[in-house]
């Protein structure tokens, strides 16, 4: 466990390393819209990105071994940053925020429908989960389920 993780829990471990919305957003533009360079990753996101944000996100990713970093033959100041197999393994990840996003909130039409176009068959483990949960948490005859429930 690195000196900054709060636990070995999966999920803490994951979200130490890609849990902030830049990051988040840094990948949803590598994956989805090719942007390799920080030029790019700059001045094409809709967020408005700092450079100095920037520049600590991806070296985060580059050091986590979700991207990788490299050096333009032609160009010595330019630099292409390109997902490892680590990264590759995000789309999964990032599909299923994207269409949360746009089954949920106002999200632009036309990059919900792109969204949805990610669409999967939700496992069967993750279903049961749901259902229980659902049970769990909803509204059952004025208690809220999970209460001790009142013998009659």
């Amino acid at each position: 466990m690195a000196v900054h993780d709060r636990s070995s829990c999966p999920i803490n471990l994951a979200i130490e390393l890609f849990g902030d919305r830049w990051t988040l957003l840094i990948l949803r533009d590598v994956i989805f819209t090719d942007r390799r360079h920080f030029r790019e990753l700059l001045r094409e996101s809709e967020e408005n990105i700092t450079s100095s944000i920037l520049a600590d996100r991806l070296d985060r990713l580059v050091a986590a071994g979700v991207l990788t970093r490299e050096g333009v033959a032609t160009h010595k100041q330019k630099t292409v940053y390109s997902l490892t197999e680590k990264g590759v393994d995000l789309v999964p990840v990032l599909a299923t925020i994207g269409q949360w996003g746009a089954d949920h909130c106002a999200a632009d039409p036309a990059k919900a429908a792109a969204a949805r176009e990610l669409e999967y068959r939700r496992p069967e483990s993750w279903s049961g989960l749901m259902s229980e949960l659902r049970a769990r948490h909803s509204v059952v005859a004025g208690q809220v389920a999970g209460e001790p429930r009142r013998r009659p």
